[in-house]
């Protein structure tokens, strides 16, 4: 689905990332950790079109999308839950959900809608008519969630979903993210809660100073807390 094959980027005259490599396949959930400054919003912004790709290769879905503009590569599939959330203070829940379904996915059996989403959060759904300025912190990360799933992604990107929320609605991204998974979505996660990715994910790449340093599955990250003393901060 994705293969970043040495990718370097950065900002002006700054390098930030030195040949990264990074590949998901279909159906997959693949987490990127590291401790902050490391890369990972870099890479993000890199693999959306937001930065310039300096030196390497991305493809995704079988094109090399590496130097197509950012509503291009959101039109072949990728969609993400940005950090931060971005909800338009001034459109409704059910606004948000209409404005961006969009049917980006050929494969998926059962198209991603308002109602669907509803579905899929409850709470959503009681506050339709709500403003996005007018919800809760984990609303609005919901609504995040379900603006992102309304594209039909192929790729859903989410970049620290679980940050700043209570325990509670923590709880409901991951049970979420859980019924993603076993409905065969494929996932890039950017997350600090490393025993909750080791339950959910396939694979898992460290970054250190614009590196991958590792990767490896659940098994091997959790075998190996040396791991997550050196690069993770735990």
């Amino acid at each position: 689905m994705l293969n970043m094959q040495a990718v370097a980027s950065g900002y002006g005259a700054s390098q930030v990332l030195f040949g990264v490599d990074l590949d998901i396949g279909a159906g997959q959930v693949v987490t990127l950790l590291g401790r902050n400054g490391m890369g990972k919003t870099t890479l993000l912004r890199t693999l959306f079109g937001q930065l310039p790709l300096r030196a390497g290769r991305i493809r995704f879905a079988g094109q090399d999308i590496g130097g197509w503009a950012p509503d291009r590569i959101a039109r072949a599939g990728l969609a993400i839950v940005p950090e931060g959330r971005q909800c338009f203070p001034n459109l409704t829940v059910r606004e948000h959900l209409t404005a961006f379904t969009a049917a980006r996915n050929p494969d998926i059996a059962r198209p991603w809608t308002a109602e669907r989403v509803f579905e899929l959060f409850p709470r959503l759904g009681e506050r339709a008519r709500n403003l996005g300025n007018q919800l809760s912190g984990g609303e609005q990360q919901m609504l995040a969630i379900g603006r992102a799933l309304v594209t039909n992604p192929r790729l859903l990107v989410l970049d620290e979903a679980t940050e700043g929320l209570a325990p509670l609605v923590r709880e409901e991204i991951w049970a979420c993210l859980a019924t993603l998974r076993a409905a065969g979505q494929t996932i890039l996660v950017i997350d600090k809660y490393v025993e909750r990715l080791l339950a959910l994910a396939d694979r898992h790449v460290i970054l250190e100073r614009g590196r991958a340093v590792w990767s490896g599955d659940s098994a091997a990250l959790d075998a190996d807390r040396g791991l997550w003393e050196r690069y993770l901060g735990v």
